[in-house]
Formats: structure tokens, C-alpha cells, sequence
């Protein structure tokens, strides 16, 4: 699970303790927390999508166009889809690893179907 990934200048990286999201512009010799919130929950994946970031988390599935300053639910329905482990792209859509299962999504992980 891809708990950190590289925006080009930057490194992005959830960290579990503080349940936050980090940022090093020095390749990872120091981090800075960039979002620390409850409202989206514990982060558990990132994955860059287009000019997104989406992150797994324990509320639903999240995005953040502004390099995850802040995030906005895409997907909370885990009663339906059961808690997001995991993210991968996979050319024309995401699949997501649930405790339901593997779903995927042609939508940008508006609505999921199971696979």
C-alpha cells in the first residue's frame, strides 16, 4: 500500500502516528505536516490520479486536487463497498482492493462495481 508517492518536486506521505499527511521538498530528510484533520478519517493509501490525489481512509474514499491541503469525499458508502484498503490504476479504471472485495470504476471512484 503506497503510503507515500512523489509529486514531481515533493514527496507526499501519510503518516500513521500522527495520522496526517507530510510533505519533504528535500528528498525525505524532514517532513512537514500539510493536512491534519479527523474528517476524513485515518489515511491508509495515496494513489496520483490525473491532477488528483485519492487516499483510502477509514471514513471512505478521498481526493485532493491542491496536493492533499485538503480533501473532499468521493465515496463513503462503505456499507455497500466495504472498508478501501487499496488503490491501482489500470488504464481506463480504478480498481480498489475493499474488505468487500475488488471493485472497479470508469467514474473517477464516484460509483464502484464489483469485480
Amino acid at each position: 500500500m503506497p503510503t507515500l508517492i512523489n509529486l514531481g518536486k515533493e514527496l507526499l506521505r501519510i503518516n500513521p502516528s500522527k495520522k496526517s499527511i507530510e510533505y519533504s521538498q528535500n528528498g525525505g530528510r524532514s517532513w512537514v505536516t500539510r493536512y491534519t484533520s479527523s474528517q476524513c478519517g485515518t489515511f491508509v493509501d495515496l494513489l496520483p490520479y490525473g491532477r488528483e490525489i485519492l487516499a483510502c481512509t477509514s471514513k471512505g474514499l478521498y481526493y485532493s486536487q491542491n496536493e492533499g491541503r485538503s480533501w473532499v469525499v468521493r465515496c463513503n458508502n462503505t456499507s455497500s463497498y466495504g472498508d478501501f484498503i487499496s488503490l491501482q490504476e489500470n488504464g481506463n479504471e480504478l480498481l480498489a482492493n475493499t474488505s468487500k472485495g475488488l471493485y472497479y470504476s470508469r467514474n473517477e471512484g464516484r460509483s464502484w462495481v464489483r469485480r
